[in-house]
């Protein structure tokens, strides 16, 4: 009886990475980024620093080798399920949810990549975030450079955080 209760009883392994995954959501939609620093305060905007600041948080679990597998896993299914319902919540249909969570995906892989190879170059994160945050074309009240410091200092602060930290507090603030 006590195996066939633990099956049906059976936790998510996501939940442990919930808070986690908030505390993304939290540290990008602050509205320093946008009334600051110049993010496009948009559906797109806000997707973009969702994404940017994600994968700086996977970067740095994928410095902890295996054991950052399996939450790069959890958060990345995550955010799919944040992403899905934020879709079908501003009326977008099941015909066409399952195209765009895979544009979703692809971008943020993209980004990942990008923002990976940025940090570990000499050119820097600035035409990273020019071409992920702004599209390309930065108007007049984007500061690329101040958003670059200030994911770079995220960054920083992430790498200094052990991983049990990170989990149970989240991101690190300022």
């Amino acid at each position: 009886m006590n195996l066939v209760k633990k099956l049906l009883t059976r936790r998510d392994p996501r939940t442990q990475f919930i808070p986690l995954y908030n505390s993304v959501v939290q540290t990008a939609r602050q509205p320093w980024w946008y009334a600051e620093a110049g993010v496009p305060d948009t559906l797109d905007g806000r997707f973009d620093m969702i994404a940017a600041v994600l994968s700086l948080l996977l970067i740095r679990l994928e410095a902890e080798g295996n054991p950052g597998l399996e939450p790069v896993a959890r958060l990345t299914e995550i955010f799919i399920d944040d992403m899905d319902g934020q879709l079908r919540q501003i009326g977008i249909g099941d015909v066409v949810v399952g195209k765009q969570i895979g544009r979703m995906i692809s971008a943020v892989g993209g980004r990942l990549t990008a923002y990976r190879e940025a940090m570990s170059s000499d050119e820097g994160l600035e035409p990273a975030l020019i071409r992920n945050l702004w599209r390309g074309e930065p108007g007049p009240d984007a500061k690329p450079a101040m958003v670059a410091e200030a994911m770079l200092a995220l960054a920083a602060r992430l790498a200094e955080t052990d991983w049990p930290t990170l989990r149970a507090q989240g991101l690190p603030t300022a």
